[in-house]
């Protein structure tokens, strides 16, 4: 039956204090993202009983809903119930300055600024693996101009991903976009490319006398995020500045003019240092470690998406496959992770006695294996289990073995599944395509026997008659495993 997701998103609300104690809402693939003022308005344990809420996840700044697959739909109702904060809103709890809270903070801004940039990344990413397929097919001639329009326009999301990540993370920080998007303009203009091209072949360029570094954007995250953060500070000072009779020309100058500078001079630079140091620091243990290192990565996958901590790992498999073509270490150990959960789902559909559950494990099943949606069916089946999770995280490590044995690399960053598995197939390995297909069976059988030999503590029928958010969840009940 059809999800009434009208009455979910209300009654979502309503556990979160209201309307008047949300500071701001977005959702991811799966997750409805909240920021609210006051955590102690918040009430988990109903927020957790609502029928349609697969889990929750706290952070320091946000409460994430997840919801699974249909997200969008419970976002647009969501936004239908009024205006976050409004009139009698409730006052943000100041936060205490703590290491662990600017942690937290520079995570969140990462995760909620690339989150919404997502389904344009895939989008581009499968349309440059589409033209990889053709081109390997050889439908059209080398560098026909279909080819080349294919790849332009699967590259793009690439190209101006500085501009992408400016727009996204000044609603992140509450910013003017349109001057976000003017300052991370400057850093992929032509004339500034070619200008940066002539400064790494050791032509002097100086910008009022000050030193300009040798930086390329495109591709780049990390310096259009910084920037629109310091471009928030900056904004706020300016108007405080400017006389209220100067302000619709004077502030929007003086803002450009100090902060595109800023950014060129100083935030660029260090951003692109940032970001090239987490990269070397991720692959300086795969080259390490080697395939284990992708091992370890496909059991831990899924306690990464539980703690919403995968997406940091977002704008490193970026610029990798940007400047390399390729990335070998994340992308190959969500194989294992995503489709040992589909396996588990599977598993639990197979065995237990509960009609919805049923339901629920199957579409979770086919939303991983198929689609490479894993969340679903790790709020959806194994967290509520738990003893498929267990299954799942052994199925993932060894399965991520495999991979990382084979030297599986990704030429994407689609979510890996059956219908994305292309990623993976290497133009100048023809065996790519066997182990790809091998690690995918693999995930699903073994974490589906696992399941079975592990066994789950099934939910009575009468448990999943559809609830109101104060009704109390019965006690699972003791399955017993055959054997």
């Amino acid at each position: 039956m059809p999800k009434n997701y009208a009455r979910i998103s209300r009654a979502i609300v309503d556990a979160l204090g209201g309307l008047s104690n949300i500071d701001a809402v977005t959702h991811c693939m799966t997750r409805l993202r909240f920021v609210v003022k006051d955590t102690s308005l918040v009430n988990n344990a109903e927020l957790k009983s609502i029928d349609g809420v697969m889990g929750v996840v706290n952070t320091d700044t946000q409460c994430q809903v997840i919801i699974g697959n249909n997200v969008s739909t419970a976002y647009q109702e969501v936004l239908k119930l009024g205006t976050p904060g409004g009139e009698g809103a409730a006052a943000s709890t100041p936060r205490k300055l703590t290491l662990r809270g600017i942690g937290a903070g520079i995570l969140d801004a990462i995760i909620g600024t690339m989150s919404p940039l997502i389904p344009a990344i895939i989008g581009g990413s499968m349309v440059k693996l589409l033209a990889m397929i053709l081109d390997m097919a050889g439908v059209f001639e080398k560098d026909s101009s279909t080819l080349v329009i294919l790849n332009v326009i699967g590259d793009g999301a690439f190209f101006f991903l500085p501009i992408m990540v400016a727009a996204s993370a000044a609603l992140k920080f509450k910013t003017n976009m349109s001057l976000a998007i003017a300052i991370a303009g400057v850093l992929v203009h032509p004339n500034f490319i070619d200008l940066m091209a002539k400064a790494a072949q050791g032509q002097a360029v100086e910008f009022a006398f000050i030193p300009v570094t040798a930086v390329k954007y495109t591709y780049t995250v990390i310096p259009a995020l910084c920037m629109t953060w310091i471009l928030s500070h900056i904004e706020r000072g300016v108007d405080r500045i400017t006389p209220a009779v100067t302000k619709n020309f004077l502030k929007p100058m003086l803002i450009v003019l100090i902060a595109a500078p800023i950014a060129i001079v100083i935030i660029g630079p260090v951003g692109i240092w940032i970001g090239s140091g987490i990269s070397a620091l991720v692959y300086t243990v795969h080259n390490y470690l080697g395939w284990l290192s992708v091992a370890i990565m496909g059991a831990l996958w899924p306690l990464l998406v539980m703690t919403g901590m995968h997406r940091v790992f977002t704008p490193t498999i970026i610029q990798t496959i940007a400047e390399t073509g390729k990335e070998g270490m994340v992308m190959p150990s969500e194989i294992g992770a995503n489709l040992s959960l589909g396996g588990s789902s599977l598993a639990v559909a197979f065995r237990t006695k509960n009609s919805e559950l049923r339901q629920t494990a199957l579409a979770a099943a086919a939303s991983a294996i198929v689609a490479g949606i894993s969340e679903p069916a790790l709020y959806g089946v194994a967290v509520r289990l738990k003893r498929p999770l267990i299954a799942a995280l052994i199925s993932g490590f060894i399965c991520g073995a495999v991979a990382g044995i084979g030297g599986l690399a990704s030429h994407s960053m689609a979510a890996p599944g059956l219908f994305t598995s292309v990623q993976f197939f290497d133009p100048a390995n023809p065996w790519s395509i066997a182990w790809v297909v091998g690690v995918m069976i693999l995930s699903v059988v073994l974490s589906f026997i696992l399941t079975l030999i592990l066994g789950f503590e099934d939910i009575p029928e009468t448990n999943t008659v559809e609830r109101s958010s104060h009704e109390k969840a019965v006690e699972p009940v003791k399955m017993v495993n055959p054997g």
